[in-house]
């Protein structure tokens, strides 16, 4: 069986992605098999499996369409913002190749263009967006495309020097909202925008623009997306000060690292020496969060969900971050290089 085609192409540029893509399987809707599940509960929405895409991979309508159709049914409209933001140059994408686990210490890791199975990449965007004239209607379009047990998730992001960061989320999460979008994700796991590089360690930060989004949009659930935390004493400070306001978390977003070239130099170039990593390598990290935030779920007797995220690329890994206590699973990897990978884990859970 030859390799699938990936539905983004890490060749061009995010802006030829957006305008051109998606490709491979993607492309042709009419090859896409329909397999039934029994459907359940996603916080306030019926979804036929628990199973999609997290923020990154899902540019725009398009691509979100051509993931209901292949049976992803959470989608995450890629990262919003209040103002247009430019994407990084190219790289954008390249194929990491860690000497075994990576861990959270920012290693030095191989990056080329060798995208070999089980594959691990970094990812370096810069999250960018188009202006809300641009996305807003494309974002209620790829709403409107959701099928019977399908949800697309809006996912947004404030951006510093636009005023108090938290009056930037919540004007993200209103102009989000207005898409009709039923699910709201706010992104605090983008370097250099809080203490300690990333924003979902800066708490006190975090509880006011979590309160500043509620009161905006209070009719709306509320997802943030996390990093990986190294140690628990962080998970239960953020708990103890959102826990019971928000409504579910996704863990995790990527793991920082070197990319370097065959000789050494940063393979994104020398103003980007640093690129998250996601895929294979970084599994045990969302595996772990995912298992420690159940656990103090249940100590502390919240009730929020709990998106299980990281490198999630076939029917098992599925059932391993269910089994630690995830409401739901999302790849973005593992789903780029297999655009059959939910139909692949729809067919495993009928064979049980």
């Amino acid at each position: 069986m030859k390799p699938l085609i990936p539905f983004y192409n890490p060749s061009i540029s995010y802006e030829d992605n957006y305008a051109q893509g998606p490709f491979g399987l993607f492309s042709q809707l009419d090859k896409a098999e329909q397999v039934t599940t029994l459907p359940t509960k996603f916080l306030n929405v019926d979804v036929n499996l628990p199973f999609g895409m997290p923020a990154g991979p899902l540019l725009n309508a398009n691509y979100i369409k051509a993931a209901f159709v292949y049976g992803f049914d959470l989608c995450v409209y890629k990262t919003v913002r209040t103002k247009m933001h430019k994407c990084h140059p190219l790289p954008n994408v390249l194929s990491v190749h860690p000497n075994g686990k990576l861990t959270s210490n920012l290693d030095t890791v191989l990056a080329d263009t060798n995208y070999n199975q089980p594959l691990s990449i970094t990812n370096s965007f810069g999250v960018p967006s188009f202006a809300p004239d641009v996305w807003q209607p494309d974002m209620a379009e790829a709403v409107k495309a959701a099928g019977h047990g399908q949800c697309v998730i809006g996912s947004f992001q404030g951006t510093q020097g636009n005023g108090a960061i938290e009056k930037d989320y919540a004007l993200a999460a209103k102009l989000v909202r207005e898409t009709d979008a039923p699910i709201l994700e706010a992104n605090l796991s983008c370097p250099n925008e809080g203490a300690s590089k990333l924003l979902c360690f800066d708490t006190d930060k975090v509880e006011r623009i979590v309160n500043e989004i509620k009161t905006t949009v209070p009719d709306r659930p509320l997802i943030l997306k996390l990093a990986y935390f190294p140690d628990d004493e962080r998970i239960v400070s953020l708990l103890k000060r959102v826990g019971s306001i928000i409504d579910g978390l996704s863990t995790i977003n990527t793991l920082s690292a070197k990319p370097v070239d065959a000789n050494g130099h940063p393979a994104l170039g020398e103003n980007r020496k640093e690129g998250g990593v996601c895929g294979d390598a970084i599994r045990w990290a969302g595996l772990d969060m995912v298992t420690r935030l159940a656990k103090y779920r249940q100590q502390m007797e919240l009730n929020f969900a709990i998106i299980g995220v990281g490198g999630v690329s076939s029917s098992e890994h599925y059932q391993e971050f269910i089994k630690a206590g995830a409401n739901a699973v999302m790849s973005a990897t593992g789903a780029m290089w297999n655009p059959l990978l939910a139909i692949e884990i729809k067919k495993s859970l009928k064979q049980q």
